[in-house]
């Protein structure tokens, strides 16, 4: 019986220790939309992702006005047929009408890999500056000993934090880490 009751309090008192040591660990938030917002690399990333969603949207545009002039033209052909040219006007509606279909089907792959590639060049660009970015966090939790940092910003769908009071921002400490310099709109304190 004394063994157990030993064993007990042992027990309690790793518990008790246990609890101690995780009431003590500290706890910091981020704004990543400012960091990225600041960050040379994102903005030209930006700017190659816009230039290629701008081109890609101009091919299919050009191939949307091409299938627009000829479904025009077969509906003006159409308008030609009579029961003398019947059979002649009909065999071409039916050669533009194939036709008309292929190109909306090429104008549908076209889209679908447009959408593709500006996917793939989206994750191709970004995913070095989130790994960037997530290991500066890193580094500057372990400097700073925080055993958790949240991220604040709109951008997360999935950020949990509802409410904080206090805290460490460490927003400026990581921008640091980066070598990014000066302020953008991240000196704004964050909204509850």
């Amino acid at each position: 019986m004394r063994k157990l009751i030993n064993v007990f309090f042992v027990a309690a008192g790793l518990v008790f220790t246990a609890n101690v040591a995780s009431a003590q660990q500290k706890i910091a938030h981020i704004d990543s939309e400012a960091i990225f917002a600041a960050m040379p690399e994102a903005k030209t990333a930006s700017t190659t992702l816009e230039a290629l969603q701008k081109q890609k949207q101009s091919e299919i545009g050009k191939m949307q006005t091409e299938y627009q002039t000829k479904y025009e033209a077969a509906v003006a052909l159409n308008k030609t047929m009579s029961e003398a040219n019947k059979e002649t006007v009909g065999k071409e509606l039916q050669t533009k009408s194939a036709e008309l279909d292929d190109m909306k089907k090429r104008i549908s792959e076209s889209t679908q890999k447009a959408q593709e590639d500006i996917a793939a060049k989206q994750s191709e660009l970004l995913a070095p500056l989130n790994t960037k970015f997530i290991n500066a966090v890193k580094a500057v939790a372990k400097e700073k000993g925080f055993a958790y940092v949240f991220d604040i910003s709109a951008q997360q769908g999935a950020n949990n934090l509802l409410a904080w009071e206090g805290g460490d921002d460490v927003t400026a400490a990581v921008k640091t880490k980066l070598g990014i310099s000066g302020t953008t709109a991240a000196a704004t304190a964050p909204k509850k």
